[in-house]
């Protein structure tokens, strides 16, 4: 009776392996869905009055919906270099304006679908399109058929990464391990490219989301921070903590170490007043910004700790890793 109870016990700590299938049917399909939605509603938006005030609320309902599947550097958002189409960020050398005012100085026909498509990655997307609907120097034309351009290029990159997802990809990771499958040889293969996915999220966060703001102590730089000109620094942040969360939830359930150190960074972002880091100048909206930096690693440690060794892998490449 004993040894019985034992091996219940036993199984019921064990984790349960929500693993691959949950995460494309609950997290990754309904996130790439809802981005195309959303990207194609603004499209729509702005064949009919391409107006920033007008164009606005749509934006930012499209990246929200971005943030939602940022993480996820696999698959077809990676062909092609759709995701840095998408949303090209870091541009410390200010490439994307750059070449936005090339595109509205110069020939019109280099504005067609796909002309633009050809384009600079760095002027396309949804980083191009708040530079034109939150300009921070005026344009020295009219933005409108940029503007609609940019849409447009937007609404077909979201519809592509969707139908590849539904036309194959996911399909590859649900069937790993299966004759045929030439990208996925095993079951592991999978759930490590997901896992890798997770970690490397938790670690972009920490040292760009986070990172590139805080600069030094010395001298913090908090004009680096990403969709500053829309005012979305944080909620980008608290946005891909929660987006990240769920796909921990998906992946393995029960996690207590890490959905706990999730749940305490995703507080800690939620009860920070500062919209776009402007408080990491002076030393205390720093220290909360460092504080919840550490939140952020200690979440990854976790996921490291538990997830990791429930799913039996360790981290993968990454597209984020370079060459």
């Amino acid at each position: 009776m004993v040894k019985h109870l034992a091996f219940v016990f036993a199984l019921l700590a064990a984790p349960v392996h929500a693993d691959v299938a949950d995460v494309v049917a609950d997290h990754i399909l309904p996130g790439y869905a809802a981005f195309a939605q959303a990207t194609a509603d603004l499209d729509r938006q702005a064949a009919a009055s391409c107006t920033a005030d007008t164009l606005r609320p749509a934006f930012q309902t499209a990246f929200d919906a971005w943030m939602a599947v940022q993480h996820l550097h696999l698959g077809p958002v990676e062909e092609a270099g759709r995701g840095l189409a998408i949303a090209f960020w870091p541009d410390p050398k200010g490439l994307g304006r750059k070449a936005q005012l090339g595109l509205m100085q110069g020939d019109p026909a280099k504005l067609t679908p796909e002309a633009f498509a050809d384009q600079s990655v760095a002027a396309r997307g949804l980083t191009g399109l708040e530079r034109l609907l939150y300009p921070t120097t005026p344009w020295p034309a009219d933005p409108c058929p940029l503007i609609r351009a940019t849409t447009a290029d937007l609404a077909r990159l979201a519809d592509e990464v969707q139908g590849g997802w539904t036309s194959g990809f996911a399909d590859q990771l649900l069937t790993a391990g299966a004759q045929g499958n030439t990208r996925y040889l095993s079951k592991a293969e999978a759930r490590q490219a997901l896992f890798t996915v997770l970690v490397t999220g938790l670690a972009q966060l920490h040292d760009q989301r986070l990172g590139r703001p805080m600069g030094t102590f010395d001298r913090p730089t908090p004009e680096r921070a990403e969709a500053r000109a829309s005012g979305r620094s944080l909620r980008n942040v608290l946005l891909s903590l929660q987006a990240l969360r769920a796909l921990a939830t998906s992946l393995t359930e029960p996690a207590p170490q890490t959905q706990a150190a999730l749940g305490h960074a995703i507080a800690l972002a939620q009860n920070l007043d500062d919209p776009v880091f402007a408080g990491i100048a002076t030393p205390t909206g720093r220290l909360k910004v460092e504080v919840l930096q550490q939140a952020v690693e200690q979440a990854r440690q976790a996921a490291l700790a538990e997830i990791g060794p429930a799913l039996g892998v360790g981290i993968g490449f990454n597209a984020l890793d370079g060459d």
